[in-house]
């Protein structure tokens, strides 16, 4: 009993720790507009701006993910949401776009809890429950899109100073209820980091880094720009374009437990295959309907639908890949999906100044998915 309310607990309040974290990771991207006219920014310098947290939250799912094997998921985790508040009060008082970019930069910390919650909650549960169970952890991606319905009315209502403060209250608060609410789990022993590193000798693991960097690199990139690209390509308000990114995420999010689940049925790399296809095919019709809000909204909701469900097949797979070392395969692969969420926004703004579109960086996302349709169809099965 007591190892059913551990679990209970642990995944409950690890998700909703996700949540807040993932709010502060994405936070940036609501009121970059307001940011770009308070520094007079560029359209390039405004994508840098967005995708810079997602730098630190993608490369240091590695060590965590590692450090929440080695030691406690609880700590670890508890600890990195109370250095959120250091950057967020630091950016609360910045007075240029350098130091914006700087403690935006350390703000990507709230991106790694990914890897501390699914090393943490894994540990709770067993193989033939991890595709359901870790796809519903992943639910704590919807920060992103609690961040796009919050920051635009907090910033309207108060400042972009006081956004940063009132977020650093609550990750404070949310880092004592986890650690009052979880409990810790036995670790597996004296893991050296050798050991840790294992995984990156396995073919699978970088074929998974590959097609969670599209997956989940789409999620992210879109959540985080579809802001921006609302309000340059059809004029809408900081609120409206927010909240209909915001609509991206919850759908990508929430479909995410599905796409675990069907994989803990079916054939995850059919599965796969499925999802590339669709992800290609709808990215070559943005790339050409730009123009018109009402296919792109639709082309849009249906890269959310199967990018979510493919994070979800993905992350079934990953416990697999080496036992015992689930947060290495976590951090390694978790690091190359935020990696791909750092990259879209950062080439969308460089086509916009230069061609004046955005089509151009759609056309490479149908590419590089029909790239990773071609690696599922020759790589070999996952056997746990």
């Amino acid at each position: 009993m007591e190892q059913v309310k551990g679990s209970t607990s642990a995944l409950v309040f690890s998700t909703l720790a996700m949540i807040v974290s993932f709010t502060i990771w994405s936070m940036i991207s609501p009121m970059a507009q307001e940011i770009k006219m308070l520094y007079s920014l560029s359209a390039t310098q405004v994508s840098v701006l967005v995708a810079v947290p997602t730098i630190l939250g993608s490369i240091m799912r590695i060590p965590l993910g590692i450090l929440s094997d080695k030691f406690s998921g609880k700590y670890v985790y508890t600890l990195t949401m109370l250095f959120l508040i250091l950057p967020l009060l630091g950016a609360s008082f910045a007075d240029s776009y350098g130091w914006m970019l700087f403690f935006a930069f350390f703000i990507g910390m709230g991106g790694t809890t990914f890897a501390i919650a699914i090393t943490y909650v894994s540990g709770w549960y067993p193989p033939e429950k991890q595709g359901l169970v870790l796809g519903i952890a992943g639910v704590g991606n919807i920060g992103t899109a609690v961040a796009g319905f919050i920051i635009p009315a907090i910033v309207a209502s108060y400042s972009i100073d006081w956004a940063f403060r009132i977020l650093a209250i609550a990750i404070a608060v949310m880092a004592v209820i986890f650690f009052l609410g979880t409990k810790d789990r036995q670790q597996e022993g004296n893991k050296t980091l050798k050991s840790a590193l294992e995984p990156l000798k396995h073919q699978q693991t970088w074929m998974l880094s590959l097609f969670y960097f599209l997956t989940f690199g789409v999620f992210v990139a879109l959540g985080l720009y579809l802001p921006t690209l609302l309000q340059d390509l059809y004029n809408l308000s900081s609120v409206d374009a927010g909240q209909r990114a915001a609509i991206f995420v919850v759908l990508a999010t929430f479909i995410r437990p599905l796409g675990g689940m069907v994989a803990d049925k079916l054939d995850p790399k059919k599965i796969l295959t499925i999802i590339f296809l669709i992800v290609a095919i709808c990215a070559g019709f943005i790339a050409f309907t730009s123009e018109n809000i009402i296919l792109f909204t639709i082309f849009c909701l249906v890269i959310a639908v199967f990018s979510g469900m493919g994070n979800g097949v993905v992350f079934k797979i990953v416990p697999m890949v080496s036992k015992g070392n689930t947060g290495s395969v976590t951090g390694i692969v978790g690091a190359a999906g935020g990696l791909g969420g750092f990259f879209p926004p950062i080439v969308l703004g460089m086509f916009r100044d230069m061609t004046g579109g955005y089509y151009l960086g759609f056309i490479l996302l149908a590419l590089f998915s029909l790239g990773c349709l071609v690696v599922n169809m020759r790589r070999k099965k996952v056997v746990h």
